[in-house]
């Protein structure tokens, strides 16, 4: 019987899924509530990426207050994530005032929200060189760009994390049927795992009056048992899970040193690995 090289494995999401879907929803604005109604109804999960010098800035799309903002986020599944303090062109700034603005956003979140606050949106998608090296010193894990990618493939750089698409891309739908109706698996080759990102403002459903875009979309992956519905700090943390595996000279065994099970494919089958535990694949 032929047998695969150990190479020619997948990753697989939780419980053995091949699929998963992700939000990004950017400036903390009144619409987030709306959204987050939505999403809660239909139990998807979303990040919501903050400035906290511009709360309550009523003049630029709405923007929710200190109290309104924390009140919003906190204690739900959802991820609050970096903007920014006041929402500027980081690569365009002196590195010391690009600095103290992530700084300044991130103690603001964690001491406001009681948790661990390491990924982020670029404002305006500014981001160089100079930027990312910051950033990582920063402890910043991943940070979201505006480009669209029209692809389903998992990240290579985090912190150039392009989405698959925005909210009103013309090609949404079609992407969407793609996600829906096929599968990683159904291909001969590159059966690597897909991650539908989807991004946006929420005001914008409010001023072009299309609440119906996310609400059918919603609708149409709730209850989908094959989608990961995950944060985006949630698919960061389980693929460096994944990717801390520790194989055998010959790759027929693993060793998972992560504080997360994680799941692969190999030769057909699916596995569990649990945090710390080592196991042997099937031969046949």
């Amino acid at each position: 019987m032929f047998i695969q090289m150990y190479h020619e494995r997948y990753m697989r999401f939780p419980e053995g899924r091949e699929k998963a879907l992700t939000f990004s929803y950017d400036d903390g604005v009144a619409a987030d509530k709306k959204l987050i109604s939505i999403f809660d109804e239909y139990n998807l999960k979303g990040t919501f990426n903050l400035n906290n010098l511009l709360f309550g800035v009523r003049s630029w799309h709405n923007r929710m207050d200190e109290e309104e903002t924390i009140a919003t986020y906190i204690n739900t599944p959802h991820e609050v994530a970096l903007h920014g303090a006041r929402h500027i062109f980081l690569s365009k700034a002196p590195l010391p005032l690009a600095i103290k603005e992530v700084a300044d956003n991130r103690a603001y979140l964690e001491e406001k929200f009681g948790r661990i606050v390491n990924g982020m949106a670029y404002a305006y998608s500014g981001v160089n060189d100079q930027t990312v090296a910051a950033l990582k010193a920063l402890g910043v894990n991943y940070a979201r760009t505006t480009v669209s990618s029209h692809s389903f493939d998992i990240p290579q750089d985090w912190m150039h994390l392009n989405p698959t698409c925005h909210h009103n891309d013309p090609a949404l739908g079609e992407l969407t049927d793609k996600f829906l109706n096929k599968k990683p698996s159904d291909e001969f080759k590159f059966r690597e795992p897909w991650l539908f990102y989807i991004w946006g403002h929420s005001y914008e459903f409010d001023d072009r009056a299309n609440w119906d875009v996310i609400e059918n979309l919603a609708k149409r992956v709730s209850g989908r048992k094959d989608i990961w519905f995950a944060t985006n700090g949630e698919i960061y943390d389980y693929v460096k899970c994944y990717e801390s595996l520790v194989y055998s000279v010959d790759g027929e065994r693993v060793y998972n040193p992560s504080h997360s099970a994680v799941w692969l494919e190999l030769r057909g089958k699916v596995y569990k690995i649990e945090s710390g535990a080592t196991i042997l694949f099937d031969k046949d």
